[in-house]
């Protein structure tokens, strides 16, 4: 595929118009072909801000001869058939995480972009930041001795009432929505066969979704992952890694700012303080999921290991 792609988007939310169409509007290798609502107004406010064609109703984006890939920024209970109604479309497609709300649905999809010969990329945005792969090879190069236990909190402060995220028909919850980057986090270091051993999940007062958790996860090699996720709390982005001759510490971890200067420390009989260069993680993002468009397929594993490690931890807390 050469030439910039043309990109539709899938519903007007938040995400959408405040991260994700600025980054698509700002990369070369993109063109914002049109932008689709149920609700035409609200459609034509977002196209016109954007440069692109206004559609009223989903099923006419996908429609369109000239949108070659889709971005679905839709409440999570309806990716899934949202997003095979793109793949059978033969839309290349970026969806907001969670895939879906469950494992067997999410390796269908994946199974299906396969079959498509499709890119299906599922928008965890902090994994494509540079200063992760920064930590991996200080693990790699020995500089806390062998990794013993990670340890990773990721929660925000109370939402709106009438928030999605409270919804639990829209597929909300705290597992899903916050729980996941720490999860992803310790599948991004410790690796595909960790196993969650235990998990406590805690509903706020009058919420109908879960609001809090915590779970232990370990690997066969016995390290350990301890998460801590939340969203009625004071906002905390953090992870640490503890090995047998110092620590590698995170801060404002899961969703810094593009001009955020980010500092991973280094600690043992001295601490050092490394600071990379600030880095634009949506449009990294957004680079990584033009590279999958071209090569016709995208990364799946750690996909579809997420969402059995989500399954596994709203199992072990039932």
């Amino acid at each position: 595929m050469s030439g910039p792609i043309r990109i539709g988007v899938l519903g007007c939310a938040d995400i959408a118009v405040r991260r994700m169409l600025p980054a698509f509007t700002a990369s070369p290798d993109l063109e914002v072909a049109a932008v689709a609502s149920r609700d035409g107004a609200r459609a034509e406010e977002v196209a016109a801000r954007f440069g692109c064609r206004p559609v009223q109703g989903y099923a006419g984006l996908l429609d369109a001869d000239d949108v070659q890939a889709v971005y679905v920024p839709l409440p999570a209970a309806l990716h899934a058939p949202w997003v095979e109604a793109a793949l059978n479309a033969g839309k290349h497609v970026l969806a907001e995480k969670p895939l879906t709300t469950d494992p067997a649905s999410t390796e269908r999809l994946l199974d299906l972009a396969t079959k498509q010969g499709v890119a299906l990329m599922e928008n965890v945005m902090f994994v494509h930041h540079p200063r992760h792969e920064a930590v991996r090879r200080l693990l790699a190069e020995g500089r806390i001795g062998e990794l013993r236990a990670f340890r990773a909190e990721f929660a925000i402060p109370p939402l709106p009432d009438d928030d999605i995220r409270y919804d639990p028909e829209l597929g909300g919850g705290a597992l899903a929505d916050v729980g996941l980057y720490p999860l992803r986090a310790a599948l991004h270091f410790l690796g595909p066969a960790l196993e969650v051993v235990g998990a406590r999940l805690t509903r706020g007062a009058g919420r109908r979704v879960e609001t809090s958790g915590a779970a232990l996860l370990a690997t066969p090699g016995g390290v350990t992952a301890h998460l801590t996720f939340g969203m009625e709390h004071s906002y905390v982005s953090r992870y640490e890694l503890w090995g047998s001759e110092g620590r590698i510490t995170v801060d404002r971890a899961f969703t810094p700012p593009a001009d955020l200067v980010p500092v991973i420390g280094v600690h043992g009989r001295t601490t050092e303080e490394i600071r990379p260069a600030a880095a634009d993680q949506v449009a990294a993002t957004v680079e990584a999921f033009v590279g999958a468009v071209r090569a016709g397929s995208a990364p799946r594993a750690d996909t579809l290991r997420q969402a059995v490690l989500l399954d596994d931890v709203r199992r072990r807390s039932a």
